[in-house]
Parts: C-alpha cells; sequence; structure tokens
C-alpha cells in the first residue's frame, strides 16, 4: 500500500493550529520518552534561502558562485543593492555533467533577468532537503505513529510515519516517502520514493527518482535548536553521497496566510495547478 507523503490540510485558523500542537506536544513530552520537536506557542524558523553548513569529511554540496554573491531582500532594504538570485558554483566535483549543462543553462538566462523557477511558485511543494531551506516557519505534530511538518507557504503536511517499513510498490511523488525511527535523542528519518520534479537546494540542483535522503533530527542548546543532519544518495546525480546540516531556532512567529495561487499570477506565471470544476 502506498500512504501519501503529503496531504493538504484544510483551512484552520492560527488559533485551532496552536490548540492541537498544543495538545501533542504535552503528550510527546510526558508520555512518549521521545525527543519533543512539537509546537505549541512557538514554532522553528531559519534564515530563508540560507545554504546548508558542511559537513567535515563529505563532498561539497553545490555551493554560491564566487563571483555572484546573493543579495537578499534584507540586504537590500539596508543597502540599496539589487536583490540576486541563487547562482551555484558548477565547478563542484561530485555533481554529474547532465545536471550541470542543464543548470548552466538555467543559471544563464537568471543573470540575463529570467525569475528563477522553484516548485512552491508553482503551488506545488519544495520537496526535500529543500524545504528546510525555505526557513519556514515550521509547525510539528508528534504522535506515537507519526511525525507531521507543515511549512508556512505550502500549507501541506509531510508525513514521517514511525517504526514501519517502506511500501513494496511506491509512486513517485514530491516528498517521495518518509519513515521514521528514534535511536535515543534522534529522529531518523529514511526517505525514497521521489518524483524527479523537485530540485535538492535553492540553487536549482536537479535530482533523479533514484534519489535517497536520511535525515537525522535532534535537539541542541538545550533544546532552543533543532539541528538535521542530511545525509544526500542520488547515483543519477552524484558521483558520491554526501552530507549537510540545518539548524533552525525557535521563533513566536504563528504561520501566516499565505494565498499561493492569486500571488503567483501578480508577480509570475510557471503554470499553478488549478481545479475549475466547482466543490458543490
Amino acid at each position: 500500500m502506498f500512504r501519501a507523503a503529503t496531504t493538504i490540510l484544510p483551512i484552520l485558523s492560527c488559533a485551532a493550529i496552536l490548540t492541537v500542537s498544543t495538545l501533542v506536544a504535552g503528550s510527546a513530552e510526558t508520555t512518549f520518552g521521545v525527543p519533543n520537536f512539537s509546537t505549541s506557542t512557538v514554532s522553528w524558523r531559519g534564515s530563508n534561502g540560507m545554504e546548508f553548513l558542511p559537513v567535515d569529511g563529505s563532498p561539497p554540496a553545490v555551493g554560491r558562485h564566487p563571483n555572484h554573491p546573493r543579495i537578499t531582500n534584507a540586504i537590500s532594504r539596508r543597502t540599496g543593492q539589487q536583490p540576486t538570485s541563487h547562482i551555484p558554483d558548477l565547478s563542484n566535483p561530485n555533481l554529474m555533467q547532465w545536471a550541470k549543462d542543464i543548470m548552466q543553462v538555467d543559471s544563464d538566462e537568471v543573470l540575463e533577468g529570467k525569475i528563477p523557477y522553484m516548485p512552491s511558485q508553482s503551488c506545488k511543494p519544495w520537496g526535500t532537503p529543500a524545504v528546510m531551506q525555505s526557513g519556514g516557519p515550521f509547525i510539528i505534530y508528534q504522535t506515537p505513529t507519526e511525525v507531521i511538518v507543515v511549512e508556512e507557504s505550502e500549507r501541506l503536511a509531510r508525513h514521517i510515519y514511525l517504526n514501519v517499513p517502506h511500501s513494496t510498490n511506491l509512486k513517485p511523488s514530491y516528498y517521495g516517502e518518509s519513515v521514521g525511527h528514534y535511536e535515543g535523542d534522534t529522529l531518523v528519518v529514511d526517505t525514497i520514493g521521489f518524483n524527479a520534479e523537485t530540485f535538492v537546494d535553492f540553487f536549482r540542483t536537479p535530482h533523479t527518482e533514484q534519489m535517497h535522503v536520511i535525515e537525522r533530527w535532534r535537539l541542541i542548546d538545550n533544546g532552543e535548536q533543532l539541528e538535521i543532519l542530511f545525509t544526500v544518495d542520488d547515483p543519477g546525480t552524484y558521483h558520491l553521497p554526501w552530507q549537510v546540516m540545518r539548524r533552525l531556532g525557535f521563533s513566536d512567529a504563528p504561520l501566516g496566510e499565505n494565498i499561493c495561487r492569486e500571488g503567483s499570477f501578480q508577480i509570475h506565471d510557471f503554470g499553478v495547478p488549478i481545479e475549475e470544476a466547482p466543490d458543490f
């Protein structure tokens, strides 16, 4: 049986989200005897678009081109500089040539003024591990059978099913199928079954359906930060598996309202899926 990795959530008020999260967080801390990642009056958040942290001994992830620094909107407001997009350094020896060729064409077009495409701009899921570069905020629910991660801009739920094997016949999807288990203070997440319609990172690095991602989640700094270690193995895109890290901190920001469809049409149109048939 295939377990859907993402589910579109019904529209909930912030109060409803926080009420459910508070109930789950309390039970996670007192009943499950596992690390408590659940959020109640806070969310997990990081800087939007920040590069993943390198891991010693790992082949390097795709990084920023040294001649094209990233100017974020926040930097632009402070300095008056023109914002820029993520331009990759394609000298990375671990990246296969077919991927470099695609990314070179894309980078050249972006430098000429094209707005870079990410799946979220078509109201589609980011994919993993790219979603964690978005910075969130993320609301996390924990139950004895699954961990659910909701990211603000998507309003989609990523499901991590606990203590079960992978399905035997997987249908490729944006987030693949994630199964997990606890090892002491760490949640270990194993994900396969990706489609090839997302990117690995904000540099728009492609991947194949062979991609396999393992995440190790743990709390650090007395529970003030969530640290996630990613191991990415895609023999169709990379010569060797590689690792990166991402850290998120507490934020008192609730999930805001994000209207993807109308917002995307106002700025640019990358092909937002539309259901024309009425619901009633």
